[in-house]
């Protein structure tokens, strides 16, 4: 099956009649592999008084009983005492489906399903007083005979049963829960109630995509995902009549069977959700912000909600470099970007409408939250010119550079995150130039004017004046704005 999609409820079935009507209160249904387990070819010692019941194996964990007025579903071998079987469950290949305790089974078996665990095994001896007495069944059942039942108990429910949820991990943060409305991404593994496997995601390798609380699922599994943090893992039991009801659905559900879903919530969003920005640090210095149309070069780690890597620019070990604000990147990254510091880290929560949709990309599956773990390395405008700032000026400044001027200065250069590119310092002599002569950037050839001997600038230069896209093999990256300190030495 593709999941656990919603059906219609039906008008219950009878179980299935064998050796005449007559019968009917007496048989009981099927394992899954329809061989029966053996009937002991001869009797303990009984008085054949009353009822005897054997228990041949009783599961570790019982959580639930039958009682009288519970509905079961079980298999069942019948035989006459000396080995003779006269009607089996298995043979059909299906359960017998009944109410215990309401007159629909033969009074032995109404008392010997009582107190039984799904997947318990019993072996019942009823006299004919609680069987078909004296009478017998024509053709079947002779009269006053022993029957001998082999019962296995499949599933078992009552009609006042609401769906069980049992939590058996739940993340430490949970932010956001699963409401109404609410679209998911979640695996699966779909059981009977005694362990048997009908379906599972996790063999398809895809997640099971779907709106919450909308119909779009069977009823009880529209309650069970209901609060679910991203992480959590979940039992959900689910009686018959809010999943596949009397009919099943055709395929490996039978009737009136209840489901068990363990459920591992991956991704939750809303269509309404816009993105969410979580400030992991912010300078306390931060002269400028970024606007439509800059130009940013950051790093990221790019996850599913889940955690799960998808993507990562430090594995590259490259910054990704694009425009803001013009449809450069997808819509929530083009929003998130915005507003921005050079060194700001921050987390950028995007919903599939605004990343990439019900398609997906590459490793990004569709309809995934995406999460961004972004660091702002560098930023500019296109528009930008050379900023310099002085830092330190002598009082007799008398003498200004000016073009054609020979200069001698020291200088650390580094980008605007900060990170060191070169230093004349490092090589103890000057650099030496002829300002305007082309030997410099033209950023700098702008950012070396006007200066006198023993001043000391920081300028700041966009890539346009700098070494633009292309960058300087093992010196600047591309399209980085370069950060110069300068002091000069001499000029002429």
């Amino acid at each position: 099956m593709a999941g656990p999609a919603a059906a219609g409820r039906r008008r219950r079935r009878r179980g299935p009649v064998c050796c005449g009507s007559l019968l009917l209160p007496a048989l009981l249904v099927s394992w899954a592999a329809c061989q029966a387990p053996p009937v002991p070819a001869a009797e303990a010692p009984w008085d054949g008084a009353d009822l005897s019941v054997e228990q041949r194996f009783v599961p570790e964990s019982c959580p639930r009983a039958v009682r009288p007025g519970d509905f079961v579903r079980y298999h069942y071998l019948g035989a006459f005492p000396d080995g003779t079987r006269f009607d089996s469950s298995y043979d059909r290949g299906s359960t017998f489906n009944v109410f215990v305790g309401k007159g629909q089974l033969i009074a032995g078996m109404d008392k010997a399903l009582v107190g039984m665990c799904v997947n318990e095994r019993r072996f019942v001896k009823i006299p004919p007083k609680l069987a078909y007495g004296s009478e017998g069944v024509s053709g079947v059942i002779p009269p006053n005979a022993v029957l001998h039942f082999d019962v296995l108990l499949i599933d078992l429910w009552n009609s006042e049963d609401e769906v069980q949820v049992q939590t058996y991990f739940k993340p430490e943060k949970c932010p956001r829960t699963v409401q109404v409305s609410d679209f998911v991404r979640y695996h699966y593994n779909g059981t009977f109630l005694d362990g048997t496997l009908f379906d599972s995601s996790h063999n398809r390798m895809r997640t099971y995509d779907t709106y919450v609380g909308i119909g779009w699922l069977i009823p009880g599994m529209d309650q069970g995902l209901l609060g679910m943090c991203v992480g959590e893992k979940r039992i959900i039991t689910i009686p018959p009549f809010l999943a596949y009801g009397e009919e099943g659905d055709g395929k490996e559900i039978p009737g009136q069977a209840s489901l068990v879903f363990d459920v591992v919530l991956l991704d939750l969003h809303n269509p309404k959700d816009g993105i969410t920005i979580e400030n992991q640090h912010v300078p306390e210095s931060c002269e400028r912000r970024s606007q439509t149309g800059d130009f940013l070069r950051y790093h990221y780690n790019g996850t599913l909600l889940d955690g799960t890597l998808f993507d990562s620019s430090y594995s590259r070990n490259h910054t990704y470099d694009t425009y803001v604000g013009k449809g450069y990147v997808i819509a929530g990254m083009d929003e998130g970007l915005l507003g921005v510091c050079t060194g700001e880290k921050r987390r950028i929560i995007i919903p599939p409408h605004l990343g990439y949709g019900e398609e997906g990309r590459g490793k990004i599956p569709g309809s995934a939250v995406l999460v961004f773990d972004i660091h702002v390395v560098d930023f500019h405008n296109p528009a930008d010119s050379v900023s310099i700032t002085v830092n330190y000026k002598p009082s007799n400044c008398t003498v200004l550079s000016k073009k054609g001027d020979y200069l001698k200065y020291h200088y650390n250069a580094s980008l605007l995150d900060g990170t060191l590119l070169d230093s004349t310092h490092s090589l103890g002599k000057t650099y030496n130039i002829v300002l305007g002569s082309g030997q410099v950037v033209v950023g700098m050839d702008m950012g070396l004017q006007d200066m006198c001997v023993g001043e000391r600038r920081t300028v700041v230069i966009p890539p346009h004046l700098g070494y633009g896209e292309d960058g300087v093999v093992f010196r600047v990256h591309s399209s980085s704005s370069r950060f110069w300190q300068r002091k000069t030495g001499s000029w002429v």
